[in-house]
């Protein structure tokens, strides 16, 4: 057994390479191997949100605080509110992160295929970003 203890990992800045505005990330846990699961805690001030990306095995969102907005290519815009749960299966290019009102946080899972949880692509960009 093991105990992470709250506080003990540092937060770090949303890198401007990977997201648009202000994002916090706060890691959760990074299971040892042969485990292959990875979160965080990801706060959004108002407007901010990732680039677009794609994950080799999925990703779920969990909707903690506030009202974000998620998007997989092709699809329209939808709002996530506190206690819903997104689903993006593996290879779907999406977006999620704040609406322009309002921050947004949200924890983060996904899993590593041969050490790698994302596949970073191009800004989400201001014509995109509106509903």
């Amino acid at each position: 057994m093991k105990i992470s203890r709250s506080g003990t990992q540092p937060s770090a800045k949303g890198s401007a390479e990977y997201f648009t505005g202000h994002a916090r990330i706060d890691p959760l846990l990074q299971a040892p191997e042969p485990a292959r699961v990875a979160g965080a805690l990801v706060t959004f001030e108002p407007g901010a949100r990732t680039a677009w990306h794609t994950h080799p095995l999925g990703q779920t969102l969990i909707v903690m605080t506030g009202l974000g907005w998620a998007q997989r290519d092709g699809g329209p815009i939808e709002e996530i509110r506190p206690g819903d749960v997104v689903w993006f299966p593996p290879g779907e290019k999406h977006w999620h992160g704040a609406s322009p009102t309002n921050g947004m946080s949200h924890i983060a899972v996904q899993e590593a295929l041969n050490g790698k949880v994302v596949d970073w692509m191009e800004h989400v960009t201001d014509e995109q970003y509106r509903k």
